[in-house]
């Protein structure tokens, strides 16, 4: 056997650690800085083409689609979520097996295998309209959309109902205020997405001036919200840790 610069204790050390509420909370800031990268872009340089509708009424707020599909907001949106992407995945997992070791009851463990679907889809809806833009695609962004504010809320429906459970059997206050939370940002997330589909109903029916900005600006809410409904793993995990290393010397295959 070869023997490298380094010893075996050495090489077996964790090549990575992380706790898991500051790895959750890396993840969601990618697509915030994303987005937030996106509109300042568009409103600041590309105003008038991220703005114009088929209505062509006054519109001060660009769509979300219409921001990640111009250059080069496309680039830097598609960067942030790509980046995203797996630790979201992976996020899915660890909550999984969060879910399987606090629930015994088969109906709790039946909603934490539903979560994790949803959670998935979630993840690959938001990925596919990522990289299927409006303006390439419309018909796979569409359906992606769907995808991905369908299995959103039902993610969230699902875990507040898990986390009723968790709050009724732990006295945790931080998990506590997790409940919390999560339920008050789905309450307000199914809010803005019933105010965005009334908008953007009125907006194509009636052609009013304003009536996309409001549809817009009800877009960015339902997808912070999102963001927030996610941050919330920062209470949820306490000191728990990723951790990435080799495995022992007699483990390895």
């Amino acid at each position: 056997m070869l023997q490298g610069p380094y010893s075996s204790l050495d090489r077996d050390r964790p090549l990575i650690r992380v706790q898991v509420p500051s790895f959750a909370v890396g993840t969601v800031l990618l697509p915030l800085t994303g987005l937030i990268a996106c509109l300042f872009i568009s409103l600041v340089y590309h105003f008038e083409v991220s703005t114009f509708t088929h209505c062509r009424v006054s519109n001060y707020l660009p769509s979300i689609s219409a921001a990640i599909s111009l250059v080069p907001e496309r680039y830097v949106w598609r960067c942030c979520i790509g980046l995203h992407s797996a630790p979201r995945y992976l996020m899915s997992a660890i909550y999984f097996r969060f879910y399987r070791g606090r629930f015994e009851k088969l109906p709790e463990q039946l909603l934490s295998g539903l979560a994790l679907l949803c959670s998935l889809a979630e993840n690959t809806g938001l990925l596919l309209l990522t990289y299927v833009s409006s303006t390439e695609t419309y018909s796979v962004h569409k359906y992606s959309f769907g995808v991905f504010i369908g299995s959103s809320l039902l993610h969230m429906l699902i875990t507040c109902r898990l986390w009723q459970v968790i709050r009724r059997h732990y006295v945790n206050p931080e998990e506590v205020t997790s409940y919390r939370w999560k339920l008050r940002l789905f309450l307000f997330n199914i809010s803005c997405c019933g105010a965005a589909a009334y908008f953007f109903r009125r907006h194509n029916k009636y052609c009013e001036s304003g009536v996309y900005t409001l549809f817009a600006l009800c877009e960015y809410l339902v997808v912070l919200s999102n963001m927030a409904f996610h941050m919330t793993a920062f209470w949820d995990f306490g000191t728990k840790e990723v951790l990435v290393a080799t495995p022992p010397e007699g483990k390895r295959y």
